[in-house]
């Protein structure tokens, strides 16, 4: 699951889920100005299918916003699910705040959850709709710049700039103290060795590869060209492109896997 694909939308979702789940405890009505001592769970009906169905609309639109691919049970997309529960709710705790009873009325548990409810479903139907709430919830931290595609890594054994035996690091090792440097041995009769002609380099590629996120979710295929998506680029990660192709970027997953983003429009480089 990755927490990093909530949204704006889904922030709000959450928080009146919890203000909903808060107010089931709260008296719901009121009788001639006193209080009932009757909250939510005193009826399971009023608790578990009103109130909590609520909870669990936003608990289904939460998990299935952070799973990388949509699920779905029974053919229905828990999302859609999720959303579905949330109106019922609303619709149902409005007509309970509407039919109160003779010579009562609705207390702080029955109006905070119709609030709670109403802010719960608009969110729920408008976070698809509305850009400002499609915004990342979470911000996507800062990505650490690589190394050239292909590049060696700076130090170490074996690469320029290692410390050798008995010198300093970057160094090369150090002589005896009087010693002249020795020179290359060459066998009895033989020539001088020439000096190798120095090898050319090929030029630097021009593409170096980059962090980028992309602003909406994204499918991404497989490098063999097949129409079925691999994976699915969630917005608020970032993701390394290694090559590109076009106008493609050949992208590469947290897990490992390499495919091509065919649609790069609206790409955030990091």
């Amino acid at each position: 699951m990755n927490i990093r694909s909530l949204t704006r939308g889904d922030g709000v979702v959450i928080g009146a889920a919890v203000l909903l789940f808060i107010a089931s405890f709260l008296h719901l009505y009121s009788y001639s100005g006193f209080n009932l001592d009757v909250n939510a769970w005193d009826n399971l009906g009023e608790g578990l299918g009103i109130f909590m169905g609520g909870v669990i609309g936003a608990a289904l639109i939460v998990v299935n916003r952070c799973l990388p691919q949509p699920r779905k049970v029974l053919g229905l997309d828990l999302g859609t699910v999720g959303v579905s529960f949330t109106i019922l709710v609303a619709w149902t705790q409005f007509w309970s705040l509407v039919d109160v009873g003779d010579n009562a009325s609705a207390a702080a548990g029955l109006i905070l959850g119709f609030i709670a409810s109403l802010v719960l479903a608009g969110a729920a139907v408008a976070t698809p709709l509305v850009p400002a709430l499609q915004a990342a919830l979470v911000g996507a931290p800062t990505p650490i710049a690589p190394a050239p595609y292909g590049g060696q890594p700076q130090g170490g054994y074996g690469y320029p700039g290692a410390s050798q035996p008995g010198g300093q690091p970057g160094q090369p090792g150090q002589q005896p103290y009087g010693a002249q440097p020795s020179q290359p041995t060459q066998p009895f009769g033989g020539q001088p060795s020439q000096p190798s002609a120095p090898q050319t380099q090929s030029p630097a590629q021009d593409f170096s590869p980059f962090w980028f996120a992309v602003p909406v979710a994204r499918p991404l295929f497989s490098e063999e060209g097949a129409s079925t998506p691999i994976a699915e680029l969630a917005p608020g990660t970032w993701y390394l492109a290694v090559e590109q192709r076009g106008a493609t970027l050949v992208a590469q997953t947290q897990d490992g896997r390499r495919g091509v983003l065919q649609d790069t429009s609206g790409i955030q480089r990091g």
